[in-house]
């Protein structure tokens, strides 16, 4: 399974096998293009590169764009980004050389969705489903057992698995209350595929 993930997680995943999150880069490279001197230069065409990137992906999205014609139109964006974070390694500026040379390191990660069809130049959908449990999390300040922790762990799961699935979830807990009171047959949280 394919991660897409932030820069700043996630180091044990093969770079291969994963996706940085190119909105969270967006953000790094305006921080770039915010410095001075070489720094930003470089920083306001990494953030170029990144709206083209982004309309490329919403063409392809849209299907204004085959498969193989999105792999050729993003080349020369792969390109250019590569040689913008190779300028940005010696630039001058200590905080933009650093991400620099941390991009270049998982160079790999940059492009997974360039490599496997599917795959999203950014982690929203995999950012989507924590929402709620930060926002529960900031609300109520959190838990103060380890069985609150846990509870809180499955029944965000089963939340968040259920609404993916367009599944009501008050009838499927009605149903799990049931179960465990002897009185009905279970019902599995795993779609069924048939």
């Amino acid at each position: 399974m394919l991660q897409g993930l932030c820069l700043r997680s996630a180091h044990w995943i093969d770079p291969y096998r994963r996706q940085l999150c190119w909105a969270h880069l967006r953000r790094d490279f305006q921080a770039v293009s915010e410095r001075q001197g070489k720094s930003a230069e470089i920083g306001l065409k990494l953030v170029a590169q990144t709206k083209e990137l982004f309309r490329l992906w919403r063409a392809l999205r849209d299907e204004k764009l085959s498969w193989p014609e999105f792999q050729q139109a993003i080349e020369p964006v792969k390109a250019e980004v590569t040689q913008l974070l190779q300028a940005g390694k010696c630039c001058g500026y200590q905080r933009t050389e650093s991400t620099c040379r941390n991009l270049l390191s998982l160079e790999a990660s940059l492009w997974t969705f360039t490599r496997v069809p599917g795959v999203a130049p950014d982690n929203n959908a995999t950012e989507r489903p924590l929402r709620r449990a930060v926002l529960w999390r900031r609300k109520s300040f959190g838990t103060q057992s380890k069985t609150g922790s846990e509870f809180v762990e499955r029944i965000l799961t089963v939340v968040m698995s259920l609404r993916q699935q367009g599944r009501d979830v008050l009838r499927f807990l009605t149903t799990a209350c049931s179960v465990a009171m002897g009185h009905t047959a279970s019902e599995s949280l795993i779609p069924d595929s048939s």
